[in-house]
């Protein structure tokens, strides 16, 4: 066992798959000298110049440019810093690198990754703060991966760079400087969830931050002998129903909880699938944990009362279960969000 963190884990990654492949270049905005977050440090010495490359500060020309060089070849692994930015690749990723191999008659592909980083809780603002995966994984032609570990982080992103489809990675930034004891990293395929906690009374969909945030409620509401299953959906496109659908079977209720906008956001379709698939076994109505219908606060102690955490977690449950008097507040829309 070593201890490491998601962004080491992310560099090293992304180093072995240059090694392996020489088709594997990296771009975007400095990532010569190691990009935004440090992800990519090293690599411009160890690959030079021509396979790590630095970009102006234009984000549909990145991912046009990574599109053209994916139906060459290569395979591009795009850094956008900040998951607000990929508005401004939209074009690009959802009208050519979504539909290359379907337009085509399979005769295109465009192997390509772009990684970006969501997700709120350090000062960023409304502008870069957001948690946009829904808006992704709703375009047929893009998978979308979302690590909560740095075992997984490295592992899915090899898989996604092996991937003969575009990935969009969407990385949390507060989890990049967790440290966590790893035994080494093995390619996970994409579509595979992981049952991150065993339990027997309630099932709790987490995506990304929100999966440490569940095992923090689950070691709570333990001290209750309420005993929850945490299942880490890894990657929303392709999801994982069946491991979804297995664990409701054992425990007969489910809370979906992510960072994102409750409403429009991928819980929704989780709990909708989870309905369909599996709605003999459930013992109660679905309950989603998620962020209020408003922008991201920039004032530190609204956005800590905005984020959705392992309170909210563990007040779903309690709902669920008929203990502790969880309060519950309704959005706009009438979707029921744990309140702390």
């Amino acid at each position: 066992m070593s201890e490491t963190t998601m962004l080491e884990a992310i560099r090293t990654a992304l180093a072995e798959a240059m090694r392996d492949d020489e088709s594997v270049v990296v771009l975007g905005e400095d990532v010569a000298e190691g990009g935004p977050w440090g992800a990519t440090a090293g690599l411009a010495e160890e690959f030079g110049a021509e396979r790590v490359r630095n970009t102006p500060i234009s984000e549909a020309a990145i991912c046009g440019v990574a599109i053209g060089l994916a139906q060459s070849g290569l395979r591009p692994v795009v850094e956008v810093m900040f998951v607000d930015f990929v508005t401004l690749a939209l074009d690009q990723l959802v009208n050519q690198a979504a539909k290359a191999h379907f337009m085509s008659g399979g005769q295109l592909s465009a192997p390509l990754v772009l990684r970006t980083q969501g997700g709120a809780g350090q000062r960023g603002g409304a502008q870069h703060s957001q948690s946009l995966e829904a808006w992704l994984a709703h375009v047929p032609g893009l998978k979308v991966a979302m690590p909560s570990t740095a075992a997984d982080a490295a592992g899915l992103l090899r898989s996604a760079i092996a991937d003969p489809n575009p990935v969009v990675f969407v990385e949390n930034k507060t989890l990049y400087f967790r440290r966590e004891q790893t035994s080494g990293f093995e390619a996970i395929p994409l579509g595979r969830a992981r049952i991150a906690r065993p339990g027997r009374d309630v099932t709790v969909v987490a995506m990304s931050r929100l999966v440490p945030e569940a095992l923090a409620a689950a070691e709570e509401l333990a001290a209750e002998d309420i005993e929850i299953e945490v299942v880490d959906l890894r990657t929303l496109v392709p999801l994982d129903l069946e491991t979804i659908a297995e664990s409701v079977a054992r425990t007969h209720r489910v809370v979906v909880a992510h960072e994102a906008v409750a409403h429009g956001g991928f819980g929704a379709e989780v709990a909708a699938q989870v309905q369909s698939a599996a709605f003999d076994e459930l013992d109660a109505p679905i309950e989603r944990v998620g962020a209020p219908f408003a922008p991201v606060p920039f004032s530190p102690p609204l956005e800590d009362a905005y984020l959705p955490g392992r309170a909210d977690v563990a007040a779903a449950v309690r709902t669920l279960l008929g203990v502790g008097g969880a309060a519950l507040s309704r959005l706009s829309d009438g979707v029921k969000v744990a309140s702390r």
